[in-house]
């Protein structure tokens, strides 16, 4: 099961970093397609679209391959014998797998969301606030739609530039968390109460 996990990780870190230049164009153009077409159309629109091309274009191998056989004289049989032949059921383990992993990441959500809006850590629930004051302005200025095409496009082509440049870009990152850790110390020894508690 861990050896199927790894490989899979291994499968996206080769996909966003571009190893397979047809695998990852056709996985990146299509999500993109797809969340293009939801900015000019409805979820079920594009849905139905996407499910009328692929049910025409199923008709038509069909009726190709039926028009070949004849012609031919061969006994191929159906097309689509093998995939409707095979077992695409899901494993009632795997959903008990996926299901637990997916309640352990939200108990541990719930649990973070309440220390920050409860305050445990007045600086924690301090950045926590900042960042959903930043993220209101980003609200305003983009919709959900066109932030996730931001972040697809971002996850794409940022893992390949820092590939690139990643002395440069380490270098840079450095000194700006040296000068953030710098400006948070001189923050919390001027306003009493911020300084954070021996761990």
């Amino acid at each position: 099961m861990d050896q199927r996990q790894s490989t899979w990780k291994e499968k996206v870190v080769d996909l966003l970093y571009w190893r397979d230049i047809k695998k990852t164009g056709v996985v990146f153009g299509a999500s993109l397609f797809l969340l293009l077409s939801l900015t000019v159309f409805s979820i079920v629109s594009v849905f139905a679209y996407i499910a009328l091309a692929l049910v025409f274009f199923t008709i038509g191998f069909r009726i190709y391959k039926g028009v070949l056989q004849a012609v031919q004289k061969s006994d191929e049989g159906h097309p689509f014998r093998s995939y409707l032949d095979s077992n695409i059921g899901v494993s009632e383990e795997l959903v008990q797998k996926y299901s637990n992993n997916v309640l352990g990441h939200i108990n541990c959500t719930v649990k973070e969301l309440r220390r920050l809006f409860l305050v445990e850590d007045l600086v924690d629930s301090l950045k926590f606030a900042v960042l959903m004051w930043i993220l209101t302005y980003v609200g305003a200025l983009f919709n959900g739609l066109t932030l996730m095409i931001l972040a697809l496009i971002s996850l794409f082509s940022i893992p390949v530039i820092y590939e690139r440049h990643q002395a440069q870009i380490d270098h840079y990152v450095e000194l700006v968390n040296k000068n953030i850790k710098n400006c948070i110390a001189k923050i919390q020894a001027k306003i009493p109460g911020l300084k954070r508690k021996a761990e």
